[in-house]
Protein backbone atom coordinates (compact mmCIF):
# COMPACT_ATOMS: atom_id res chain seq x y z
CA UNK A 1 0.00 0.00 0.00
CA UNK A 2 1.28 3.49 -0.81
CA UNK A 3 2.22 5.68 2.14
CA UNK A 4 0.49 9.05 1.92
CA UNK A 5 0.67 11.89 4.43
CA UNK A 6 -1.17 15.18 4.76
CA UNK A 7 0.54 18.25 6.25
CA UNK A 8 -1.65 21.06 7.61
CA UNK A 9 -0.33 24.21 9.31
CA UNK A 10 -3.48 26.33 9.77
CA UNK A 11 -6.79 25.79 11.53
CA UNK A 12 -8.62 25.66 8.20
CA UNK A 13 -5.98 23.26 6.93
CA UNK A 14 -6.55 20.98 9.90
CA UNK A 15 -10.28 20.90 9.14
CA UNK A 16 -9.50 20.02 5.53
CA UNK A 17 -7.12 17.33 6.74
CA UNK A 18 -9.85 15.82 8.91
CA UNK A 19 -12.18 15.74 5.90
CA UNK A 20 -9.51 13.99 3.86
CA UNK A 21 -8.95 11.51 6.68
CA UNK A 22 -12.64 10.60 6.60
CA UNK A 23 -12.48 9.93 2.86
CA UNK A 24 -9.04 8.28 2.96
CA UNK A 25 -8.70 6.71 6.42
CA UNK A 26 -5.34 5.07 5.62
CA UNK A 27 -3.69 8.51 5.22
CA UNK A 28 -1.89 10.17 8.14
CA UNK A 29 -2.61 13.83 8.91
CA UNK A 30 0.09 15.93 10.60
CA UNK A 31 -0.40 19.36 12.24
CA UNK A 32 1.58 21.60 14.65
CA UNK A 33 1.13 20.76 18.34
CA UNK A 34 0.20 24.39 19.08
CA UNK A 35 -3.22 23.57 17.59
CA UNK A 36 -3.52 20.28 19.48
CA UNK A 37 -6.98 19.25 20.69
CA UNK A 38 -8.66 16.00 21.64
CA UNK A 39 -8.82 14.80 18.03
CA UNK A 40 -6.89 11.53 17.90
CA UNK A 41 -7.14 11.36 14.10
CA UNK A 42 -4.44 14.05 13.85
CA UNK A 43 -0.76 13.39 14.54
CA UNK A 44 0.54 16.49 16.32
CA UNK A 45 4.17 17.46 15.86
CA UNK A 46 6.35 19.81 17.89
CA UNK A 47 9.33 20.25 15.55
CA UNK A 48 9.34 23.03 12.93
CA UNK A 49 7.28 22.71 9.76
CA UNK A 50 10.43 23.09 7.66
CA UNK A 51 11.86 19.99 9.39
CA UNK A 52 8.61 18.05 9.28
CA UNK A 53 8.01 18.59 5.56
CA UNK A 54 11.51 17.27 4.75
CA UNK A 55 10.91 14.20 6.92
CA UNK A 56 7.57 13.50 5.22
CA UNK A 57 8.97 14.22 1.75
CA UNK A 58 11.65 11.59 2.25
CA UNK A 59 9.43 8.93 3.82
CA UNK A 60 6.20 9.01 1.77
CA UNK A 61 4.99 8.02 -1.67
CA UNK A 62 2.80 11.11 -1.73
CA UNK A 63 2.65 14.30 0.33
CA UNK A 64 -0.40 16.59 0.42
CA UNK A 65 0.32 20.08 1.72
CA UNK A 66 -2.51 22.27 2.96
CA UNK A 67 -0.79 25.63 2.63
CA UNK A 68 0.52 27.97 -0.07
CA UNK A 69 2.20 26.67 -3.19
CA UNK A 70 5.10 29.13 -2.89
CA UNK A 71 5.91 28.02 0.66
CA UNK A 72 5.82 24.36 -0.35
CA UNK A 73 8.18 24.94 -3.27
CA UNK A 74 10.68 26.84 -1.13
CA UNK A 75 10.67 24.13 1.53
CA UNK A 76 11.06 21.10 -0.74
CA UNK A 77 13.27 22.60 -3.47
CA UNK A 78 16.62 21.70 -1.83
CA UNK A 79 15.52 18.06 -1.55
CA UNK A 80 14.38 17.35 -5.10
CA UNK A 81 16.24 14.49 -6.84
CA UNK A 82 14.45 13.18 -9.94
CA UNK A 83 11.01 12.15 -11.13
CA UNK A 84 11.74 8.47 -10.58
CA UNK A 85 12.35 8.85 -6.85
CA UNK A 86 10.65 12.08 -5.72
CA UNK A 87 7.24 11.53 -4.11
CA UNK A 88 4.05 12.95 -5.53
CA UNK A 89 3.43 16.41 -4.05
CA UNK A 90 0.00 18.05 -4.05
CA UNK A 91 -1.01 21.45 -2.71
CA UNK A 92 -4.51 22.41 -1.56
CA UNK A 93 -5.35 26.02 -0.74
CA UNK A 94 -6.87 27.07 2.57
CA UNK A 95 -10.39 27.34 1.15
CA UNK A 96 -10.26 24.15 -0.95
CA UNK A 97 -10.76 26.08 -4.17
CA UNK A 98 -7.91 24.28 -5.95
CA UNK A 99 -6.09 20.96 -5.73
CA UNK A 100 -2.76 21.41 -7.49
CA UNK A 101 -0.51 18.66 -8.83
CA UNK A 102 2.98 20.02 -8.09
CA UNK A 103 5.51 17.23 -8.44
CA UNK A 104 5.79 13.72 -9.95
CA UNK A 105 2.55 14.08 -11.87
CA UNK A 106 2.96 10.98 -14.03
CA UNK A 107 5.37 8.47 -12.57
CA UNK A 108 4.64 9.49 -8.98
CA UNK A 109 0.88 9.51 -9.57
CA UNK A 110 0.24 13.10 -8.44
CA UNK A 111 -2.09 13.85 -11.35
CA UNK A 112 -4.32 10.86 -10.69
CA UNK A 113 -4.37 11.59 -6.96
CA UNK A 114 -5.17 15.25 -7.62
CA UNK A 115 -8.26 14.26 -9.62
CA UNK A 116 -9.37 11.89 -6.87
CA UNK A 117 -8.96 14.48 -4.09
CA UNK A 118 -10.63 17.25 -6.10
CA UNK A 119 -13.66 15.04 -6.65
CA UNK A 120 -13.97 14.35 -2.92
CA UNK A 121 -13.54 18.01 -1.96
CA UNK A 122 -15.60 19.34 -4.90
CA UNK A 123 -12.61 21.50 -5.81
CA UNK A 124 -10.94 22.41 -9.10
CA UNK A 125 -8.05 20.09 -10.05
CA UNK A 126 -5.02 21.91 -11.49
CA UNK A 127 -2.84 19.74 -13.73
CA UNK A 128 -0.24 21.26 -16.02
CA UNK A 129 1.65 18.34 -17.56
CA UNK A 130 1.56 18.68 -21.34
CA UNK A 131 0.28 15.18 -22.12
CA UNK A 132 -2.71 15.67 -19.83
CA UNK A 133 -3.48 19.20 -20.99
CA UNK A 134 -3.30 18.13 -24.64
CA UNK A 135 -5.13 14.86 -23.89
CA UNK A 136 -2.51 12.80 -25.66
CA UNK A 137 -0.46 9.73 -24.74
CA UNK A 138 1.70 10.06 -21.63
CA UNK A 139 4.76 8.24 -22.95
CA UNK A 140 6.15 7.47 -19.49
CA UNK A 141 2.88 5.85 -18.37
CA UNK A 142 2.08 3.54 -21.29
CA UNK A 143 1.35 0.06 -19.93
CA UNK A 144 2.36 0.93 -16.40
CA UNK A 145 -0.83 -0.51 -14.95
CA UNK A 146 -0.21 -3.68 -16.99
CA UNK A 147 3.24 -4.27 -15.55
CA UNK A 148 5.14 -3.07 -18.63
CA UNK A 149 8.72 -1.89 -18.13
CA UNK A 150 10.46 0.77 -20.17
CA UNK A 151 13.61 -0.79 -21.59
CA UNK A 152 15.66 2.43 -21.58
CA UNK A 153 14.11 5.65 -20.34
CA UNK A 154 16.73 7.95 -21.90
CA UNK A 155 14.41 8.65 -24.86
CA UNK A 156 11.24 9.32 -22.86
CA UNK A 157 11.60 13.11 -22.57
CA UNK A 158 12.51 13.58 -26.23
CA UNK A 159 9.72 11.39 -27.53
CA UNK A 160 7.21 12.91 -25.10
CA UNK A 161 8.02 16.27 -26.71
CA UNK A 162 7.35 14.84 -30.18
CA UNK A 163 4.06 13.46 -28.87
CA UNK A 164 2.72 16.70 -27.35
CA UNK A 165 3.93 18.69 -30.39
CA UNK A 166 1.76 16.38 -32.52
CA UNK A 167 4.61 15.16 -34.70
CA UNK A 168 4.20 11.79 -36.47
CA UNK A 169 4.56 8.89 -34.01
CA UNK A 170 4.61 5.24 -35.03
CA UNK A 171 3.42 2.37 -32.83
CA UNK A 172 4.32 -1.28 -33.29
CA UNK A 173 3.16 -4.01 -30.90
CA UNK A 174 3.92 -7.73 -30.99
CA UNK A 175 3.43 -8.76 -27.36
CA UNK A 176 1.37 -7.81 -24.31
CA UNK A 177 -2.19 -6.63 -23.74
CA UNK A 178 -3.56 -5.00 -26.89
CA UNK A 179 -6.20 -2.81 -25.24
CA UNK A 180 -3.83 -0.32 -23.62
CA UNK A 181 -5.32 2.66 -25.44
CA UNK A 182 -8.90 3.73 -26.14
CA UNK A 183 -8.31 5.98 -29.11
CA UNK A 184 -4.97 7.00 -30.53
CA UNK A 185 -4.29 10.72 -31.16
CA UNK A 186 -4.39 11.79 -34.81
CA UNK A 187 -0.58 12.05 -35.00
CA UNK A 188 -0.10 8.41 -33.91
CA UNK A 189 -0.20 5.55 -36.42
CA UNK A 190 -0.23 1.77 -35.83
CA UNK A 191 2.00 -0.45 -37.97
CA UNK A 192 1.53 -4.20 -38.39
CA UNK A 193 5.18 -5.14 -38.88
CA UNK A 194 8.54 -3.86 -37.72
CA UNK A 195 9.54 -3.31 -41.37
CA UNK A 196 6.52 -1.07 -41.93
CA UNK A 197 7.56 0.95 -38.90
CA UNK A 198 11.14 1.25 -40.16
CA UNK A 199 9.95 2.51 -43.53
CA UNK A 200 7.41 4.95 -42.09
CA UNK A 201 7.84 8.71 -41.84
CA UNK A 202 7.40 8.71 -38.07
CA UNK A 203 9.52 11.14 -36.10
CA UNK A 204 9.61 8.74 -33.15
CA UNK A 205 8.15 5.40 -32.13
CA UNK A 206 6.53 3.44 -29.33
CA UNK A 207 7.41 -0.26 -29.54
CA UNK A 208 5.79 -2.92 -27.35
CA UNK A 209 7.84 -6.07 -27.72
CA UNK A 210 9.69 -8.81 -25.87
CA UNK A 211 12.29 -8.99 -28.65
CA UNK A 212 15.61 -7.16 -28.92
CA UNK A 213 15.22 -4.15 -31.22
CA UNK A 214 18.07 -3.09 -33.50
CA UNK A 215 19.97 0.02 -32.44
CA UNK A 216 18.99 2.30 -35.34
CA UNK A 217 15.30 1.84 -34.57
CA UNK A 218 15.75 1.76 -30.79
CA UNK A 219 17.53 5.12 -30.85
CA UNK A 220 14.33 6.88 -31.91
CA UNK A 221 11.93 4.77 -29.88
CA UNK A 222 10.63 4.11 -26.41
CA UNK A 223 10.55 0.33 -26.03
CA UNK A 224 8.12 -1.23 -23.57
CA UNK A 225 8.67 -4.72 -22.18
CA UNK A 226 5.40 -6.45 -21.27
CA UNK A 227 5.57 -9.50 -18.93
CA UNK A 228 4.91 -11.85 -21.83
CA UNK A 229 7.42 -14.70 -21.51
CA UNK A 230 7.41 -17.86 -19.42
CA UNK A 231 10.71 -19.71 -19.17
CA UNK A 232 10.28 -23.44 -18.65
CA UNK A 233 13.15 -25.11 -16.78
CA UNK A 234 13.96 -28.80 -16.68
CA UNK A 235 16.68 -29.58 -14.15
CA UNK A 236 18.20 -31.95 -11.64
CA UNK A 237 17.93 -31.50 -7.87
CA UNK A 238 21.52 -30.20 -7.69
CA UNK A 239 21.57 -27.96 -10.79
CA UNK A 240 23.34 -24.78 -9.71
CA UNK A 241 22.12 -21.22 -9.83
CA UNK A 242 24.96 -20.31 -12.19
CA UNK A 243 24.09 -23.10 -14.62
CA UNK A 244 20.41 -22.11 -14.72
CA UNK A 245 21.13 -18.41 -15.09
CA UNK A 246 23.69 -19.00 -17.84
CA UNK A 247 21.25 -21.27 -19.68
CA UNK A 248 18.49 -18.67 -19.56
CA UNK A 249 20.83 -15.90 -20.69
CA UNK A 250 22.15 -18.04 -23.52
CA UNK A 251 18.61 -18.70 -24.78
CA UNK A 252 17.60 -15.05 -24.55
CA UNK A 253 20.69 -13.97 -26.49
CA UNK A 254 20.35 -16.70 -29.13
CA UNK A 255 16.70 -15.97 -29.80
CA UNK A 256 16.96 -12.18 -29.29
CA UNK A 257 14.52 -11.90 -26.39
CA UNK A 258 14.52 -9.46 -23.48
CA UNK A 259 14.92 -10.66 -19.89
CA UNK A 260 12.71 -7.73 -18.82
CA UNK A 261 9.74 -9.52 -20.39
CA UNK A 262 10.07 -12.70 -18.35
CA UNK A 263 6.88 -13.02 -16.31
CA UNK A 264 7.62 -16.37 -14.64
CA UNK A 265 10.00 -19.27 -14.41
CA UNK A 266 8.19 -22.62 -14.52
CA UNK A 267 9.27 -26.13 -13.60
CA UNK A 268 8.08 -29.46 -12.27
CA UNK A 269 7.09 -29.79 -8.63
CA UNK A 270 9.69 -32.01 -6.97
CA UNK A 271 9.64 -33.46 -3.44
CA UNK A 272 11.97 -30.60 -2.54
CA UNK A 273 12.33 -27.33 -4.46
CA UNK A 274 15.67 -26.97 -6.24
CA UNK A 275 17.75 -24.36 -4.43
CA UNK A 276 19.45 -23.22 -7.64
CA UNK A 277 16.09 -22.32 -9.19
CA UNK A 278 14.96 -20.57 -6.01
CA UNK A 279 18.15 -18.49 -6.05
CA UNK A 280 17.81 -17.58 -9.75
CA UNK A 281 14.23 -16.43 -9.18
CA UNK A 282 15.32 -14.19 -6.33
CA UNK A 283 18.32 -12.86 -8.20
CA UNK A 284 16.28 -12.01 -11.30
CA UNK A 285 13.24 -10.92 -9.24
CA UNK A 286 11.03 -13.33 -11.16
CA UNK A 287 8.47 -15.64 -9.50
CA UNK A 288 8.81 -19.39 -9.90
CA UNK A 289 5.72 -21.52 -10.54
CA UNK A 290 5.82 -25.26 -9.95
CA UNK A 291 3.54 -27.68 -11.82
CA UNK A 292 2.56 -31.22 -10.86
CA UNK A 293 3.88 -33.97 -13.14
CA UNK A 294 0.33 -35.21 -13.86
CA UNK A 295 -0.60 -31.80 -15.28
CA UNK A 296 2.59 -31.65 -17.32
CA UNK A 297 1.90 -35.12 -18.74
CA UNK A 298 -1.34 -33.81 -20.28
CA UNK A 299 0.52 -31.24 -22.38
CA UNK A 300 1.55 -32.10 -25.93
CA UNK A 301 5.14 -30.90 -26.30
CA UNK A 302 7.16 -31.00 -29.54
CA UNK A 303 10.20 -32.74 -28.05
CA UNK A 304 9.17 -35.42 -25.53
CA UNK A 305 11.86 -37.59 -23.97
CA UNK A 306 11.68 -41.19 -22.77
CA UNK A 307 14.61 -40.48 -20.44
CA UNK A 308 12.79 -37.55 -18.84
CA UNK A 309 9.66 -39.69 -18.50
CA UNK A 310 11.63 -42.40 -16.72
CA UNK A 311 13.04 -39.95 -14.18
CA UNK A 312 10.19 -37.42 -13.82
CA UNK A 313 7.05 -39.39 -14.67
CA UNK A 314 6.30 -37.07 -17.61
CA UNK A 315 7.92 -36.90 -21.04
CA UNK A 316 8.41 -33.14 -21.00
CA UNK A 317 9.28 -30.62 -18.30
CA UNK A 318 10.70 -27.41 -19.78
CA UNK A 319 8.43 -27.27 -22.85
CA UNK A 320 5.32 -28.53 -21.08
CA UNK A 321 5.80 -26.19 -18.11
CA UNK A 322 6.31 -23.17 -20.37
CA UNK A 323 3.21 -24.00 -22.44
CA UNK A 324 1.01 -24.77 -19.43
CA UNK A 325 1.96 -21.78 -17.27
CA UNK A 326 1.84 -19.30 -20.17
CA UNK A 327 -1.37 -20.70 -21.64
CA UNK A 328 0.26 -19.60 -24.86
CA UNK A 329 2.58 -20.79 -27.61
CA UNK A 330 6.11 -22.12 -27.48
CA UNK A 331 8.53 -19.74 -29.20
CA UNK A 332 11.77 -21.42 -28.12
CA UNK A 333 11.77 -25.21 -28.20
CA UNK A 334 13.79 -27.20 -25.69
CA UNK A 335 17.44 -26.15 -25.52
CA UNK A 336 19.82 -28.61 -23.83
CA UNK A 337 22.64 -27.57 -21.53
CA UNK A 338 24.65 -30.57 -20.39
CA UNK A 339 24.65 -32.30 -18.08
CA UNK A 340 21.15 -31.71 -16.66
CA UNK A 341 19.44 -28.50 -17.75
CA UNK A 342 16.83 -27.78 -20.44
CA UNK A 343 15.25 -24.41 -21.19
CA UNK A 344 12.15 -23.62 -23.27
CA UNK A 345 10.27 -20.34 -23.66
CA UNK A 346 6.58 -19.68 -24.37
CA UNK A 347 4.78 -16.41 -24.98
CA UNK A 348 1.66 -15.48 -23.06
CA UNK A 349 -1.14 -14.65 -25.49
CA UNK A 350 -3.35 -11.74 -24.39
Amino acid sequence: MEKISVLAITKNGINIGQNLKESFPEWTVFAPSKFANQNNSITWYSDSTSEKIVELFNSNDALICLFSLGAVIRLIAPHLKDKKTDPAVIVIDDKTNFVISVLSGHIGGANELTEKIAQKLQAQPVITTAADVNKTIAVDLVGRDLGWKIDDDSNVTKISAHMVNEEPIGVFQEAGEKKWHKQLPKNVSLYNTIDELKNSKSKANLIISDKIIENDLASKSVIYRPPSLVVGVGLHWDTSKETIRDGIEDCLKKFELSSKSIAKLASIKKPQDVQGLIDVGKEMDIPVEYVNRDDLAKITAPNPSDTVKAFEGTASVSEAAAILVSNGKLIVEKQKFPPNLTIAIARIED
